[in-house]
């Protein structure tokens, strides 16, 4: 099986991603925050979009759904059965553990309440990728919108769990603001720092620092490691269990002025 991903810079920061299947010719786009960028990156490849895969209600993911459909009317929109009444009409819609084939890929969905209660993300395991919306960015994950810290803890530690080698293709260009505040609650992570490194290079040749692995995100992001008794000392909550320690980085991370 051949798969490519492509992503491109939508609006301001969002990242739009296309998914294509070689073999069978199949395209789904990963949100729709600007339906003429990504009909026109479709368009440039030579690739009519089969489906619209949405992670979550948000008009920065939703927006471009309709001019999207118009382009390509066989176009399937996925998205949530638990958010249908928020999103544009779906023509799937999916839970926790369903499939969605996209030729001969097949995309598993994960739910991960947390940025919103309805939040899912999409893991095309065969192929070794993930598209993950709002939930987990590079060093850093999405504010609470809708669920609670423990929630959103939950749903990472799902994304934690995928294979290390799994590529991770997030919603936004977040990358180095994100390690400006995790650098403030694991100071003394040499991968941290070797990361941070690498993200201000590319920043400054205006390349993208995405997408990340699952082992990076592991060994850098402190979200991912609010049960580490060094992060736990660097935060002053040596005492704290991970769930608190969790909340307490994220109304930091939510104060925090790059």
């Amino acid at each position: 099986m051949t798969v490519e991903v492509v992503q491109f810079i939508c609006l301001n920061d969002n990242f739009g991603l296309l998914f294509h299947d070689a073999q069978s010719g199949a395209t789904a786009s990963i949100d729709a925050p600007d339906g003429a960028a990504i009909a026109a990156a479709a368009d440039a490849r030579g690739w009519a979009l089969s489906h619209l895969l949405l992670t979550h209600h948000h008009a920065d993911h939703i927006q471009g759904a309709q001019a999207l459909k118009q382009r390509f009317p066989a176009m399937k929109i996925v998205g949530a059965a638990n958010d249908a009444h928020r999103l544009p009409p779906l023509d799937i819609a999916v839970r926790d553990g369903d499939r969605v084939a996209i030729g001969d890929a097949m995309a598993r969905v994960i739910e991960t309440p947390g940025h919103t209660l309805g939040h899912i993300v999409y893991v095309f395991d065969a192929a070794g990728v993930a598209f993950v919306g709002d939930t987990l960015f590079s060093l850093g994950c999405g504010r609470l919108f809708e669920g609670t810290a423990p929630m959103m803890r939950q749903s990472l530690e799902k994304l934690a769990a995928l294979p290390g080698e799994t590529k991770i293709y997030c919603g936004h260009e977040y990358t180095l603001s994100n390690g400006k505040f995790a650098v403030t609650v694991d100071p003394d992570n040499p991968a941290l720092q070797a990361r941070m490194a690498e993200v201000a290079a590319l920043r400054a040749a205006d390349r993208f620092t995405l997408p990340t692995t699952i082992a990076e995100e592991r060994a850098t992001n402190p979200f991912l490691r609010a049960g580490e008794a060094a992060v736990k000392q660097a935060m002053g909550l040596s005492g704290a269990d991970a769930d608190a320690v969790f909340a307490e980085m994220r109304a930091r991370k939510n104060r925090f002025a790059a």
